[in-house]
């Protein structure tokens, strides 16, 4: 007989039912650099396609290779330190992969900006971070001149999207942007991106350590200026990680790039994650529904993560209907709900079931997940390995119990280490509680008794229709399931009587008909009275961002604008 130990140690509960098979409570991180994964997959695979760029293809070893002569030439001609900043402000492209890998294996820090940063903008981002190195596709010199002339910038490195095409013609058009011959470099400290490649200079010693800041990504500034988030490389490799794990990424995925990778989606899941499990990557310039369906088809993509308005555009393409997309095998994103309605079709047609999440730039993306054969539609997910989060009220910061609406606060190794030199929102945005550091996210939610959370909105989102709360993602939601609604974005406009109401802006299918009467009576069927739109606008398109998210703030802005300079504020269905 053998005597069982006896432990005093509590057991740690089970696992709930949702938690994917084989996937550990706990977060391991590797202690390493993000460069560490390229040399990693390049040694693995050298012959493999790490880039398939409008036909042309990068193998492993040979963007490892031009990593280390662009890390190279930074470190020997441009003296970039470790932990000096460096802008990088480019379209999608193989470019922007190298120059930021380039930047990870010199010891410096990437701060990534949108190609469609004015000069303004730019100059903030410039002086902000402290940036004496900036990376630009060539068309974007206009806006980088001025920091240059003003003494913000010592050296700019430009590059040319041309130079990353086959040698014969592409298989698709492309816009003219990127067909464009590289131009003659302005006088000053501006360096030609080809050129530096061509020197192959030798990078020193690696630098970058797991603790040691890799990037810096601007939140998109609801409020005053933005606010550059720091992200160690530990931190950035925490969200991969436990992404991989969760969804079971491996070597074989091919992955459709499309949202920018200045934005944090872009970056990990057209960049980052490929490259850490030596996938694939099939890159687009910029966003084309029917261009990203005919990839999807040539290249037998398996893998896409992108916003729900990026999906619906894609499926909405009648042309895309007589396409082969059964490659596809996982299809992801956050951002926004999917609306129910759309979810079915791609159930019932396609076979495909979008995987909900949550992330923000200040978790480095991935935090929540849906689980594998678990998930719960319109969903935020569960916290994932690692991951605590709750729901507090907003005021007191007090944990409220399930089915309350109250903020969503998290804490997590992908959780960025703060704000960059802004310690008061640095006070704002963290507390402390139970040994843990939580993030406020300002997204208003709710947790079920399953332990999944719903978004209902942004905090500042809220609107108050006379003293009734109104969440306008939930309204949007049920505005999506009308048969002659494409796109639909509701907003709150200034109303004598009530304070707020509601309003819809709305993008009809193409060859729909419907009328503003008619939407209001339909949503009177499917919706409390309080939550009907009182009013709906028909627009040929709603504004989105660069990654594919309305701009709700900017329509709603443009409402109350409108409002102030009426004579009266009515609405015209009470």
């Amino acid at each position: 007989m053998f005597d069982t130990p006896t432990s005093t140690a509590s057991p740690r509960p089970a696992l709930p039912f949702y938690w994917p098979k084989g996937v550990s409570r706990d977060l391991r991180v590797p202690r390493i650099s993000l460069d560490d994964n390229l040399s990693a997959s390049a040694q693995r695979y050298p012959d493999k396609p790490a880039i398939i760029y409008a036909g042309a293809s990068t193998s492993y070893a040979q963007l490892l290779a031009q990593v280390e002569a662009l890390a190279g030439f930074l470190q020997q001609r441009l003296q970039l330190a470790p932990g000096q900043r460096v802008l990088l402000q480019s379209q999608n492209c193989p470019q922007f992969v190298i120059a930021c890998y380039a930047i990870y294996r010199a010891g410096g820090v990437v701060v990534p900006v949108s190609a469609m940063t004015t000069a303004t903008e730019l100059r903030y981002y410039a002086d902000n971070s402290g940036a004496r190195l900036a990376i630009a596709a060539q068309e974007l010199l206009a806006s980088v001149r001025p920091c240059v002339d003003a003494g913000l910038l010592d050296a700019v490195l430009v590059h040319a999207y041309s130079d990353a095409l086959p040698t014969t013609p592409p298989p698709d058009a492309l816009p003219e942007v990127v067909t464009a011959p590289r131009q003659p470099l302005p006088a000053g400290p501006y360096h030609g991106f080809a050129d530096a490649l061509a020197l192959q200079l030798a990078p020193g010693p690696r630098m970058a350590q797991a603790d040691m800041l890799a990037t810096i990504p601007y939140t998109s500034g609801t409020t005053g200026h933005p606010k550059g988030c720091m992200h160690s490389h530990h931190s950035v490799l925490a969200s991969l990680t436990g992404s991989r794990l969760w969804r079971g990424f491996n070597d074989d995925l091919v992955f459709l790039s499309v949202a920018p990778m200045f934005h944090m989606l872009g970056t990990q899941y057209g960049m980052n994650m490929p490259i850490a499990v030596g996938g694939t990557v099939v890159m687009m310039p910029r966003w084309d529904a029917l261009l990203a369906a005919r990839l999807i088809e040539r290249h037998q993509v398996t893998a896409w993560t992108a916003p729900p308005s990026m999906v619906i555009d894609l499926f909405s393409q009648a042309a895309a209907h007589g396409l082969d997309l059964s490659s596809l095998a996982m299809l992801a994103g956050g951002g926004a709900a999917m609306p129910e309605a759309v979810s079915q079709m791609l159930a019932e047609r396609y076979g495909l079931h979008y995987s909900e999440g949550y992330g923000l730039t200040e978790t480095a993306a991935f935090l929540h997940a849906n689980p594998p054969g678990h998930a719960k539609r319109q969903c935020l997910g569960v916290p994932t390995q690692g991951v605590h989060s709750m729901i507090v009220d907003p005021e007191t910061l007090q944990e409220l119990p399930a089915g309350e609406v109250g903020e969503l606060v998290s804490s997590g190794e992908q959780v960025m280490q703060g704000y960059w030199r802004n310690d008061e929102a640095n006070r704002e945005a963290f507390f402390e509680r139970h040994g843990r550091r939580y993030f406020r996210t300002g997204d208003l939610a709710s947790v079920d008794e399953d332990g999944y959370y719903f978004m209902r909105d942004r905090l500042k989102r809220m609107i108050n229709a006379n003293g009734y709360k109104v969440w306008p993602a939930e309204v949007e939601n049920m505005l999506y399931s009308h048969p002659a609604v494409l796109e639909a974005c509701v907003i709150a406009v200034p109303d004598a009587r009530r304070g707020e109401s509601v309003k819809a802006l709305v993008v009809l299918r193409p060859g729909a008909q419907s009328s503003e009467d008619e939407i209001i009576g339909w949503s009177r069927e499917q919706m409390a009275a309080y939550k009907v739109p009182r009013a709906v606008d028909f627009l040929a398109a709603l504004p989105k961002s660069a990654t594919g998210k309305i701009q709700w703030r900017a329509l709603q802005e443009a409402a109350q604008q409108a409002a102030a300079s009426s004579p009266s504020l009515h609405t015209e269905h009470p």
